[in-house]
Formats: C-alpha cells, structure tokens, sequence
C-alpha cells in the first residue's frame, strides 16, 4: 500500500523594500539571486534558465538577460534598494549590476566578495590551447 505524501505549504517570503543581490559569474555561467536582508531568496535566475546553452553563456549579454529576468519579479515584490554582492572572474559582472540599477531597483554598495587563497591549495595546472 503506498504512502499518501504529506502537502507541502509553500513558503511566503516577506519582502521589504531592501535587500541584497548576490551575482555569481564563473567562467562558464552567470548567476543572480536577490534575497531580502534575513537572506531569504525572493528572486534567482541564471544564464542557463534563461535559454543560454555552451559557451554563450558566460557573455555580459547573457548576464544582462539573467539580472532583467530576477530583478523584475523582485521589483514586482516590493524590493527597491539592494546591496550587490559580487562573486567570480566572469564576463558579466558590470552589466549585471547596470541592469538591476536599471531595472528600477536603486543599488546602494557593491562589494566584491571573489574568496581568494592566502596560499592554500596548490592550484591545476596550465591550460595549453
């Protein structure tokens, strides 16, 4: 006899009016998430979900396509003021933020939070192309 599943309440995030935007740009994709100020996501999106496939997706205008797509279901919400948290070497890093800004929502501070190695691991070896 199977089990009968338990139903899931979905998860209400209370929204204020700021926040914070998180943006991951590695080299092979770009992700944006804004949170409210207790870290609860409001709004993701990424390269990949926005119909970016291989190489394009590390490009600034797929970064720009990915920060409209989040940023205008969080600006529906409510959110108006962000502070950007910047994460990783890619591409699309400054055109993320210019179209959050552009989006509606007033961005504050912008701090880059890329973690570097106080000479930890030895890192790969060099690419030879």
């Amino acid at each position: 006899m199977a089990k009968a599943k338990k139903q899931q309440k979905k998860r209400t995030v209370q929204v204020g009016a700021e926040g914070y935007a998180y943006i991951k740009a590695s080299f092979n994709n770009i992700i944006i998430t804004l949170t409210n100020l207790e870290g609860q996501t409001i709004s993701w999106s990424s390269a990949g979900k926005c119909g970016f496939r291989g190489s394009k997706k590390n490009t600034p205008y797929a970064a720009q396509i990915a920060a409209q797509d989040a940023s205008k279901i969080a600006h529906d919400a409510g959110l108006r003021r962000v502070e950007v948290f910047v994460k990783g070497p890619g591409s699309g890093r400054e055109s993320a933020i210019r179209t959050i800004h552009n989006s509606g929502i007033q961005v504050t501070i912008i701090r880059d939070v890329t973690p570097l190695p106080h000479n930890g691991c030895r890192p790969p070896k060099r690419r030879r192309v």
